[in-house]
């Protein structure tokens, strides 16, 4: 598997390391194996996860503006862990209110000796982080406007929302006020994949006041 995802890399730009690749295929065979009992993700040929797992997730890596990040809903760890892997001087958050996720999450980290990523057991709700975000990253966690309400509590006055979809939200979107929140969409190409992907980048907030 390591062919394809250095040709992979290498399509979308990404100069990692040899060991860094190497951490991406272990994540991939310990999620593989959790997979078995936990059902951590419908996918279950590694092949196909690295396309829909690992490139899908460093698909958004040009984009990441500042150094904390928080992935809410992050589920098996997508996209943070493979995001943590290949920018070790960068901090990232997964949360997750599921306890079979978060033991597979801390497992990982350990495992991998992420010193980078942090594991959090809660309802976004409920989470009052230490220090607040740059950016919270989603894949498929919620509706724009959900996310927005429900994350809001975790940003810096500077920070961003950045959520990946599989098509274009056009009705999430009818649903935001784009005056105070601008939003921005871009289409992503990720190796391998022929469906649909993109990013939209949701705030900083604007301060109408001060127009």
């Amino acid at each position: 598997m390591l062919k394809p995802l250095s040709l992979g890399l290498a399509s979308l730009g990404l100069d990692l390391t040899e060991a860094q690749q190497q951490l991406l295929l272990q994540y991939l065979k310990l999620l593989s194996r959790w997979n078995q009992t936990y059902n951590l993700t419908a996918i279950r040929d590694e092949h196909v996860m690295v396309t829909k797992h690992l490139l899908d997730s460093l698909a958004v890596l040009p984009h990441l503006r500042g150094q904390r990040f928080i992935d809410v809903g992050t589920g098996a760890g997508l996209p943070g862990i493979p995001l943590a892997i290949a920018l070790p001087d960068r901090h990232f958050s997964l949360l997750d209110s599921n306890g079979k996720k978060t033991r597979f999450l801390t497992h990982a980290k350990n495992e991998l000796g992420l010193d980078n990523v942090e594991v959090h057991k809660f309802r976004v709700a409920d989470f009052v982080p230490r220090q607040r975000y740059d950016a919270v990253l989603s894949r498929a966690f919620a509706s724009l406007d959900d996310m927005i309400a429900g994350c809001q509590h975790l940003l810096l006055p500077s920070g961003e929302f950045l959520a990946m979809k599989g098509q274009r939200p056009d009705d999430e979107l009818e649903r935001i006020d784009c005056k105070s929140l601008p939003v921005s969409i871009t289409d992503l190409e990720v190796p391998g994949l022929s469906e649909y992907r993109c990013l939209l980048r949701i705030g900083p907030r604007v301060n109408l006041d001060l127009q």
